[in-house]
């Protein structure tokens, strides 16, 4: 086994110390060995090593939980999952430990440099009917965006267009002439000199739609790192948040039928 582990791993992978300390283990939880014979259609099981993490700053506000929902009001800059380099600074792995919570995941996607609301099942047989409803649009979500001023637009005004999103592009697209996938109502809901603040309301979850439907309205989000152009920010630049917040949530319960409310607690500007 461990030659199969130095053939089948990475040499920065240190294999030697990683077998010494009984990193690796069977489906049964038995460490395996240096010696141990190779065995085909076998899992092996490892917890890679992580690389350091700059805190993400702000505070998870539970805005509520109960025995099956745990509704939580994000920071920006902070990952929902676990990926790639955010990993130790994610919502589900802080909370998982926090809260006790082994189980805990989302139901439905907020981008990382997103502020605002975000729902989570606390254990694994909650999840399928709450995840339906946010597939099959019952869900009704309400942003709240910080953007310029422009007196000529006529609001409120609906969006609707095609968006797609390529793999390795940062941006999404809109296709022109193809089938409407992408909708949102966009109304201004107050003004502060030359921003204000828009209350949006989408109709479908495409990647970055919103900052795409207000992009192309000649209002681009204060702070995009994307639309209208990408900027190369560091990973560790906290000082401009996205003026973007998942600020509502209602939805009817699958479980009890009750009319469930949740409303953020940040205000614009973040």
């Amino acid at each position: 086994m461990g030659a199969w582990l130095r053939h089948r791993l990475p040499e920065r992978v240190d294999v030697a110390g990683m077998l010494a300390e009984e990193r690796f283990v069977y489906d049964s939880g038995l460490a395996v060995g240096e010696e141990h014979p190779y065995t085909p259609h076998t899992f092996v099981w490892f917890h890679r090593d992580l690389p350091d993490e700059v805190d993400v700053p702000g505070v998870i506000h539970v805005v509520h939980q109960d025995e099956r929902l745990l509704v939580v009001d994000k920071p920006a800059f902070l990952s929902s999952i676990p990926r790639g380099r955010h990993v130790r600074e994610s919502v589900v792995v802080r909370l998982r430990h926090e809260l006790g919570l082994p189980e805990l995941s989302p139901l439905h996607r907020l981008d990382r440099i997103t502020s605002g609301l975000l729902m989570l099942a606390t254990e694994r047989r909650w999840r399928g009917p709450y995840q339906t409803l946010f597939q099959e649009g019952e869900v009704r979500k309400t942003y709240r965006a910080l953007a310029p001023i422009r007196p000529e637009l006529e609001l409120p005004i609906v969006v609707r267009d095609h968006i797609t999103k390529r793999r390795g592009h940062w941006q999404s697209e809109v296709v022109p002439d193809a089938p409407v996938n992408a909708e949102t109502l966009i109304e201004l809901e107050s003004r502060a000199g030359d921003l204000g603040v828009y209350r949006l309301t989408p109709r479908t979850g495409r990647t970055h739609q919103l900052r795409v439907h207000l992009r192309d309205l000649g209002i681009p989000i204060v702070n995009d790192p994307l639309y209208p152009t990408v900027q190369d920010i560091a990973v560790d630049d906290f000082t401009r948040p996205l003026q973007l917040l998942a600020a509502e949530l209602e939805f009817v319960d699958p479980f009890d039928g009750t009319t469930r409310q949740f409303r953020s607690v940040r205000e614009l500007p973040l």
